[in-house]
């Protein structure tokens, strides 16, 4: 999701912004983003990480309209997907579900107390974190995940890398989407406390519509000491679904944890 930063100094979104903003429009501002080929791509590579028996355990936390949920369920893990929008939930569901394929509704700062250490691999993709307004709830969440995972468990957390992206970013971008809205995006960064913000303008049949969310981003150091601190190891760092290790000029970053060694 996080595409730049710096930007204009731009307007503050509410605290809860998150609770509202992914729905119908979303889908529609990010579409030119959403395609199968490239999700293929990115599961293979997720299940090549994972490196877990057909049929293991895997939940996608905060998996929005179940992109990379279905296609993990389709390489044989047992998925299930979690994500607070009714609306994302609705386009899930609407791909297909079944023995190895649900999806629940709920908070992941406080995730289900029937799910703790009931998963083999937790995956975090497409810069679905800091959203947050108090920075502890990001802590929280990398708490709950590691409740989540088995001993040995794998986690994978893919998102925007702080560094390169506030080095070198877009202070603005506009594409067309495939039902044809105008989106413009301005964006704003505050380094004090790490916010991304990014403003859309969506022109539709002379119709203007303005929304704001805003993400926290992070270098690859500040997330793995969280991880750290909430009982993951990391074993490796890469350049986004790439092979190839980060590099000071990676937009994205991709961290594997594990959840303490095996009995």
């Amino acid at each position: 999701m996080a595409r730049g930063a710096r930007g204009s100094a731009g307007t503050t979104p509410p605290g809860d912004w998150w609770r509202s903003y992914f729905d119908a429009g979303y889908l529609d501002e990010y579409s030119p983003v959403f395609d199968l080929i490239e999700e293929r791509r990115q599961v293979a590579r997720l299940t090549e990480l994972l490196a877990l028996p057909h049929g293991a355990r895997v939940l996608d936390l905060a998996c929005g309209q179940g992109r990379h949920a279905h296609l993990l369920a389709e390489a044989g893990f047992n998925v299930d997907g979690l994500d607070y929008s009714r609306d994302m939930l609705k386009a899930a569901k609407a791909r297909g579900t079944g023995k190895t394929l649900r999806y629940t509704r709920g908070d992941m700062r406080r995730l289900p107390l029937r799910w703790t250490r009931r998963f083999d691999g937790v995956v975090n993709l497409f810069t679905s974190f800091g959203f947050f307004d108090d920075p502890a709830d990001d802590a929280r969440v990398l708490k709950q995940v590691a409740r989540m995972l088995k001993r040995g468990g794998v986690f994978i957390w893919q998102g925007g890398n702080r560094d390169a992206l506030t080095d070198r970013f877009l202070r603005g971008d506009a594409w067309t989407t495939a039902e044809g809205t105008a989106v413009r995006q301005d964006r704003h960064f505050d380094p004090r406390s790490g916010f991304l913000t990014i403003e859309s303008t969506w022109t539709r049949r002379r119709k203007v519509e303005r929304r704001t969310h805003r993400i926290r981003l992070y270098t690859a150091t500040h997330l793995e000491a969280l991880l750290q601190d909430a009982g993951l190891t990391v074993t490796g760092v890469y350049d986004g679904f790439r092979e190839g290790p980060l590099t000071r000029g990676s937009h994205e970053m991709l961290l594997v944890a594990r959840r303490g060694p095996p009995r």
